[in-house]
């Protein structure tokens, strides 16, 4: 049985998780506060986790720091907080997910079902690095694109972005942590860059890359990669 906690302070949507989550075979803890739930996490070590931000004793910000010292268990934040500033700092703390309040129970079943499925995937090894779409392959370790058959060239750049975001599928990456990764601390605020190099990419691996099937755009927080 997959656990799952649930951090939230607004007792009637706790309930209505709870009834949801338990009628679909989940086993569920419920944490009023912070202080709980890091006790909670460390005692039950849940499969996933629910996170409301507002909290009445510390920001959930703070949790997921916390609790990303020892657990990998994907964090989903539910959240009022619509800045992308304030979604981006949650991401980067090492959220996997931000469902924005009010959200329908079918679109968190689905992302809840999504972020599980991701947590089981067997990590890609060098050995097995092959990503297979519809339109193209990516072999990880020779660094090669095909598509029709044929070669696509990439730039040293655009094959690092595309390693990053492919190596991660499903996964929205924040464009803080490309731009770290790819041009460095110092490059961590010229997003212009990412929009630059994203449309390359999907100029050469997109069939309509005006309507991205794969190199998906979450506007204000980062990309993913949907293969």
């Amino acid at each position: 049985m997959t656990r799952v906690l649930v951090v939230e302070d607004d007792p009637q949507l706790v309930r209505a998780l709870v009834i949801n989550l338990q009628a679909r075979h989940y086993g569920v803890d419920a944490a009023p506060d912070g202080a709980t739930a890091l006790r909670l996490a460390a005692a039950r070590r849940p499969d996933v986790i629910l996170l409301d931000l507002g909290l009445p004793d510390m920001d959930g910000v703070d949790i997921i720091t916390g609790l990303r010292g020892w657990s990998r268990a994907p964090i989903l934040v539910l959240s009022a907080r619509r800045a992308s500033d304030e979604k981006v700092a949650a991401l980067d703390a090492g959220a996997d997910d931000y469902i924005t309040k009010p959200f329908s129970m079918d679109e968190l079943l689905a992302r809840l079902r999504a972020a599980v499925r991701r947590s089981e995937d067997t990590p890609l090894v060098p050995e097995t690095t092959l990503v297979e779409t519809e339109d193209f392959s990516i072999d990880l370790l020779a660094k090669k694109v095909l598509r029709d058959g044929h070669d696509v060239r990439l730039t040293p750049t655009e094959w690092q972005l595309l390693e990053i975001l492919v190596t991660h599928p499903g996964r929205l990456i924040t464009q803080t942590r490309l731009l770290q990764e790819v041009w460095g601390v110092a490059h961590r605020n010229k997003t212009n860059y990412l929009r630059v190099y994203m449309a390359q990419l999907r100029r050469k691996l997109e069939q309509d890359p005006s309507h991205p099937r794969y190199l998906i755009t979450e506007p204000g927080m980062g990309y993913r990669f949907e293969g």
